[in-house]
């Protein structure tokens, strides 16, 4: 019991060496790395960075050739740190958990790498480190997937086109197509609640775009309201017509929008552009100016899109 007291508290190093087994595999180590990042569930944690301190051990399988000293012939450093880097820009995150499993599965996509032990620890979120430690291990023939997103329709709704007799219609032309479709609105037409906070009103904002999706919900079945990147990629995969509910991604992205949620359809536009939508069509309202996506406007009061 002692010794795995001593694993659980001590570097991920002395537990990768205490549960080697027969293998021989080399291992690299990352001691001691903070970086500043927003993350965390708590409201008190967002709008705001903190200290995360990263210790991570990889066990690689040794080398089949003479290294030549050679930096191109092993797993480099830079392939960690590299990896802690681009999982903290891909988006807000809530759990250091979804944080570690996605910096495990990272660095096991190198192919020298066998088995990755992760320590994460926040260290100002009260008077010790508070953190998490993960193993994984590589799968057999693990290897990088290339993208494979779909790039979807984005379909912008004025409230005139949510309340039109032709919404119906609209849709069942947009089902025909079997494109990864992906509606999205902006708030009701009625004054939303005012506060003194430029975050609360923030999210105010949204919360009123969110109202209205449920709106549009309301009118046809087949428009489900989606907040969450995941369940936009498997409706759009599944042929499933969604309704973009923006806080969530909106209040996790890394690099946010400048537009104000009041500003309904640059909102929009900023979404587009995140999901490298193919183009853009606009029910009801002006083209705003993006010559960087294919737009397309069409009247409220028509029946074809």
């Amino acid at each position: 019991m002692s010794n795995e007291i001593q694993w659980a508290f001590g570097h991920p190093s002395e537990r990768a060496e205490a549960t080697a087994g027969d293998s021989t595999l080399d291992r690299i180590s990352l001691r001691d790395h903070i970086v500043e990042a927003e993350i965390g569930a708590f409201q008190a944690e967002r709008g705001t960075t903190q200290r995360i301190r990263f210790n991570i051990v990889v066990e690689v399988r040794p080398a089949a050739a003479c290294l030549d000293d050679d930096v191109d012939r092993i797993l480099s450093y830079d392939k960690v740190t590299d990896a802690i880097a681009h999982e903290l820009a891909e988006e807000r995150l809530n759990l250091l958990e979804t944080l570690a499993e996605r910096v495990a599965e990272r660095i096991l996509l190198e192919p020298p790498a066998a088995r990755v032990f992760v320590r994460i620890e926040k260290l100002d979120r009260g008077p010790g480190a508070l953190g998490v430690e993960i193993v994984r291990a590589a799968h057999p023939r693990v290897q990088a997937m290339p993208e494979d997103r779909p790039h979807p329709q984005v379909v912008y709704l004025s409230n005139a086109a949510i309340a039109s007799p032709h919404l119906s219609a609209w849709i069942d032309q947009l089902e025909a197509e079997h494109r990864p479709t992906i509606l999205c609105v902006g708030p009701a037409d009625v004054p939303a609640p005012q506060a003194g906070a430029t975050l609360a009103q923030r999210r105010i904002d949204l919360l009123a775009i969110e109202q209205n999706a449920w709106v549009l919900a309301g009118r046809d079945a087949r428009c489900v309201v989606v907040n969450s990147r995941t369940e936009l990629d498997w409706a759009m995969r599944h042929d499933q017509i969604s309704v973009w509910a923006p806080s969530k991604i909106v209040l996790d992205a890394v690099d946010g929008p400048s537009a104000s949620p009041r500003d309904a359809l640059a909102l929009v536009l900023w979404f587009a552009r995140q999901m490298q939508a193919a183009d853009m069509v606009v029910i009801g309202e002006e083209l705003p100016d993006a010559p960087d996506l294919p737009l397309r406007a069409v009247a409220s009061d028509v029946r074809v899109l």
